[in-house]
């Protein structure tokens, strides 16, 4: 069982901010911004490349949801989903990363160089 299967199934505790009959919301152990939040599916998906059409309209609205219970949906914010090995996916369980609370920088690319890349 994955580390977010167990955290939806009350094995490890999680920070908890909204929670649905198919959606949990928790703040990121380690946050990037001042709002850091991983929204995921409760039923195991193991990335965004295997995610149904159906649970992604469920995921927007709990994500739109999210946005306004934490304040954040009239300053603005960023959702991110990373998959697979080189794009950064670290857990295989589906979530989505919903950053706000400041401005945003993009900093992750600054010093990338597209050439290393080719």
């Amino acid at each position: 069982m994955c580390l977010f299967c167990k955290i939806v199934n009350k094995e490890i505790p999680a920070n908890v901010i909204a929670e649905n009959d198919d959606f949990l919301a928790f703040h990121d152990i380690n946050p990037k911004a001042p709002v850091h939040i991983l929204a995921i599916p409760k039923k195991h998906v193991d990335s965004f490349i295997e995610v149904s059409p159906e649970t992604m309209a469920g995921m927007t609205t709990f994500i739109q949801d999210l946005a306004h219970e934490v304040k954040i949906q009239k300053s603005g914010y960023r959702v991110i989903t990373n998959i697979g090995e080189n794009g950064g996916q670290e857990v295989k369980h589906l979530h989505f990363h919903v950053l706000g609370g400041s401005k945003l920088a993009w900093g992750h690319f600054s010093d990338a160089d597209p050439k290393n890349n080719l």
